[in-house]
């Protein structure tokens, strides 16, 4: 029998995104084919500890219950863990993971890795340098305010009135964090201080959106088979069912008060340039492996890109699984093109 193909599959970590990060890898867990490869779970405790984390601990959420990595779990000597593995399959969701922190620890180790490099992750990571480089690249976003922790202390009125030019309702993002963590919708000037700092919360620099009309459309994207070119999924619409006024953490991960429409409820040609303008977005930022793109898309069909996740959610009810069930490739499928994408990449410059 040929020598199995060992996988570190490393999940959790310090973000405020660590129990969407155990939810994704009990997932991939779940779905990896044991025949094909030797799987070592490890995760990362929420004070940045390496641990080897039992196969049979349940990483689900449970009657509302978050998951989470056990702080009194095996440690590990990571050096010797990755010696171990031939490619590591990183479900780090947020900062201290897929901003390319991580990234560039195993290109450190000349481990080979699912996803994004350093570069990519990073700027994936920031929604600012996300948005300049699309902007760069002649890309369509929508109007915007960035505000550093240096401007909200010093210059905090100024930021203020250029937020207020961008018009109600407007979104107040931490720049850097994921899964909808302290995000909140502005519709009236004396919110919209409260709604910075609870942001900043999350993370010190924010970015400040102005409210899109129109449908919340996702896209997932693979880098190509061999030397094939990248490939967009079918769309998918985010239809909300319940009460919350935008897809926010509860409605994505708690309350079941949204649902994906795949592939959205629009007119061939506009799903064409969705799928098309996901691959660009991908490649304007140099992003390897896979990524889910999200848009707005208007009343008259224009595309505005929202953001990309360099690492989406990845359980078998996520978004970016779905959506590429939906196209044709099942959730064991995509977990195996991963890891044989990363491991025919090189590591280093590329």
């Amino acid at each position: 029998m040929p020598e199995k193909i060992r996988v570190a599959v490393v999940f959790g970590g310090r973000s405020s995104e660590h129990a969407i990060s155990c939810v994704t890898a009990g997932g991939v867990l779940a779905a990896i084919d044991r025949d094909r490869y030797e799987v070592l779970p490890v995760g990362i405790t929420r004070d940045g500890r390496w641990v080897r984390v039992p196969g049979e601990r349940s990483l689900a959420i449970a009657d509302g219950t978050l998951p989470e990595v056990p702080g009194d779990a095996e440690e590990l000597d990571l050096q010797r863990t990755l010696d171990g593995v031939d490619v590591v399959l990183p479900l780090l969701h947020g900062p201290y993971g897929e901003d390319g922190t991580i990234q560039g620890l195993l290109e450190l180790a000349g481990v080979r890795y699912v996803g994004a490099g350093v570069l990519a992750s990073a700027a994936g990571m920031d929604k600012a340098f996300m948005k300049l480089i699309w902007q760069a690249q002649g890309l369509p976003v929508g109007p915007y305010v960035i505000v550093t922790d240096r401007e909200w202390r010093l210059e905090r009125e100024r930021k203020l009135d250029e937020i207020k030019q961008l018009g109600w309702p407007v979104f107040v993002k931490p720049a850097r964090a994921g899964s909808s963590m302290g995000i909140s919708r502005v519709t009236r000037e004396q919110d919209l201080v409260p709604a910075i700092e609870a942001a900043r919360e999350h993370d010190p620099k924010l970015i400040v959106e102005a409210g899109i009309e129109g449908l919340e459309v996702e896209c997932g994207v693979l880098e190509g088979v061999a030397d094939g070119p990248n490939e967009a999924s079918l769309p998918a619409e985010i239809v909300m069912l319940g009460r919350h006024d935008f897809y926010d953490f509860e409605t994505k991960y708690l309350d079941g008060t949204s649902r994906l429409e795949i592939p959205a409820g629009l007119p061939p040609e506009v799903v064409e340039r969705l799928r098309e303008t996901a691959v660009r977005a991908f490649d304007a930022l140099g992003c390897e492996g896979l990524a889910r793109v999200d848009f707005f898309v208007t009343p008259g069909h224009e595309l505005v890109l929202n953001e990309i996740n360099t690492m989406p959610g990845f359980t078998p009810t996520s978004a970016f699984p779905q959506m590429w069930a939906a196209t044709g490739v099942d959730y064991p499928s995509l977990v195996d093109r991963l890891i044989q994408t990363a491991l025919r990449r090189p590591v280093g410059l590329r």
